[in-house]
């Protein structure tokens, strides 16, 4: 097995025997086994190098301008709302805070970075910065929105505070563990809305974006709602539940359907939910009601049949009527076949009566929304006297304009737990109260909340100075959560084709402040 530099095994170079006898396939069945062993805690090793070049020459550039150590402030936040939706689940958190745990450059990190050249031929960085990167430990202060947690445009998922040239260099990795993982989620949630109740199993693992891809779309999916998932090693390493019986290969390896069911129910009586679409499938219902029956008689009940093509709205009908005509009314009926929320929508107008949905491709490749479209703005940075300067990013487009300061987000909810809205605010000026809250995109719609309303805030504290001080929490805590703060939305909302917008904005402080900014920075010296 090849080593690297640092003595850890390089789980990907091509198997060596260690002796002319051995097998490769040996060494091969043992680097998989390593390999699988890695996946257990691949957040839990060093990452450092997950990062844009940019990142590297940014802090490269801070340290030779002595300005690595001034403190400042960035925000992770997207700006709109994922699939045309109203809102969207935070998740990926948990992997935030095991990479910045583990944040350190190792030898044959640092010996990459060495061997990378400017346009001159010249080393890209200097031996100093190498040096500095070899005792980097991170110390920033990190507060984040809790996952599962229902969250909208340009409020803070993750606030860093910190060393500038620390809180430059993690933004790709942070963007990377927090886009996906909340689009899945969204996604699941979603589909969720869509099954109203119905059990959603995430099928996608053979179709999604690699290992990785696999894995965190299963663990976001499970978050944003999914009863269960395929993926058994995601069920391994996040106690996912996880779910299948057979496939159309099972049936077609035995002479018909009849002696395929016998066998599988002999040899799984206790997990029979049977394919019957492999040749036809009303004919492949009437063949699970007879191995159904053979197995009740051994003492065991069939799950259900599944549905994997076709006209399901149809089909499921006619399914559903067979099999209680035969006495099998607990008999589900669990269906796939490119689901996405949309057609579980239109079917379950259609009266089809599935009970059980499997979503996979469109799912854990959050089909129709490659991506989140999250960023990461620095918002305050401590001057040379340690005052706050207040940062803002301008833009032709109104919507990437930024917000500066040090952000917070409180919600506002009523008496029966109905989210009411949301204000972004600094906390260095605090929030007055009586609160007014500015819509951003249009001045004249504002909101007043009073001391007296119920409230939260939403970013919680996880790393203070590098150090975890909140626990992470049972994947199942953090999936409960996306539901109770699901229900807290109005139907409205909720709704997957144009949604109402839930009410979120800047404090009316903030909001002037930015105003003064943005003019400012435009060569307007005007009073706002």
């Amino acid at each position: 097995m090849a080593i690297v530099s640092d003595g850890r095994p390089n789980l990907f170079a091509a198997p060596v025997p260690s002796t002319a006898r051995e097998p490769i396939d040996a060494a091969a069945a043992l680097r998989y086994e390593l390999l699988m062993a890695t996946l257990d805690t691949i957040y839990r090793t060093s990452l450092s190098l997950l990062t844009d070049l940019y990142q590297l020459t940014m802090a490269h550039g801070y340290f030779k301008s002595g300005m690595a150590e001034r403190e400042a402030v960035f925000h992770l936040f997207f700006r709109k709302n994922p699939f045309g939706g109203g809102f969207a689940v935070a998740a990926g958190l948990e992997q935030v805070v095991d990479f910045l745990g583990n944040l350190a450059f190792a030898d044959d990190d640092l010996a990459y970075l060495g061997s990378l050249q400017g346009n001159d031929g010249e080393p890209l960085f200097g031996a100093d910065f190498l040096e500095y990167l070899k005792t980097l430990t991170f110390s920033c202060d990190v507060d984040a929105i809790p996952e599962g947690t229902v969250t909208f445009p340009h409020q803070p998922l993750v606030r860093v505070r910190g060393p500038l040239l620390q809180a430059q260099l993690i933004e790709t990795a942070l963007l990377n563990l927090v886009n996906f993982q909340t689009l899945v989620a969204t996604k699941a949630a979603r589909v969720t809305v869509a099954a109203g109740g119905d059990a959603v199993l995430e099928f996608g693992l053979r179709r999604a974006q690699g290992i990785d891809g696999a894995l965190t779309a299963s663990r976001a999916a499970y978050v944003g709602g999914c009863a269960a998932t395929s993926n058994v090693l995601a069920g391994k390493l996040f106690g996912i539940p996880v779910r299948g019986t057979h496939a159309h290969s099972w049936v077609m390896a035995f002479d018909d359907e009849d002696a395929a069911f016998e066998a599988y129910a002999a040899a799984m009586p206790n997990n029979c939910v049977f394919l019957v679409d492999t040749y036809d499938t009303l004919a492949g219902v009437d063949a699970a009601i007879r191995a159904g029956r053979k197995l009740r008689e051994r003492g065991f009940e069939m799950a259900g049949v599944r549905l994997d093509s076709g006209d399901l709205a149809y089909l499921s009908v006619e399914a559903r009527k067979k099999l209680d005509d035969a006495g099998f009314p607990d008999a589900l009926i669990v269906a796939s076949n490119d689901l996405s929320e949309t057609v579980i929508e239109s079917l379950k107008q259609q009266g089809a009566t599935i009970a059980v949905w499997g979503v996979g491709t469109k799912l854990v490749t959050a089909y129709d929304q490659p991506a989140l479209g999250g960023v990461y703005k620095l918002a305050a940075l401590r001057d040379a006297d340690g005052q706050w300067e207040p940062k803002v990013k301008l833009s032709e487009q109104l919507i990437k304009v930024s917000t500066p300061g040090v952000l917070q987000v409180r919600r506002f909810v009523d008496d029966n737990g109905v989210f009411l809205g949301d204000v972004i605010f600094d906390e260095l000026a605090g929030l007055p109260k009586p609160c007014v809250v500015v819509d951003p995109s249009d001045a004249t719609r504002r909101k007043v909340f009073t001391p007296a309303t119920t409230s939260r805030e939403l970013l919680e504290p996880v790393l203070r100075a590098g150090r975890q001080v909140r626990p992470h929490e049972p994947l199942d805590t953090i999936r409960e959560r996306a539901q109770r703060e699901q229900a807290g939305l109005h139907a409205g909302i909720r709704r997957l084709l144009n949604p109402h917008t839930y009410p979120v904005g800047l404090e009316a402080g903030l909001f002037a402040e930015k105003q003064r900014l943005v003019l400012a920075a435009r060569g307007h010296e005007v009073d706002v």
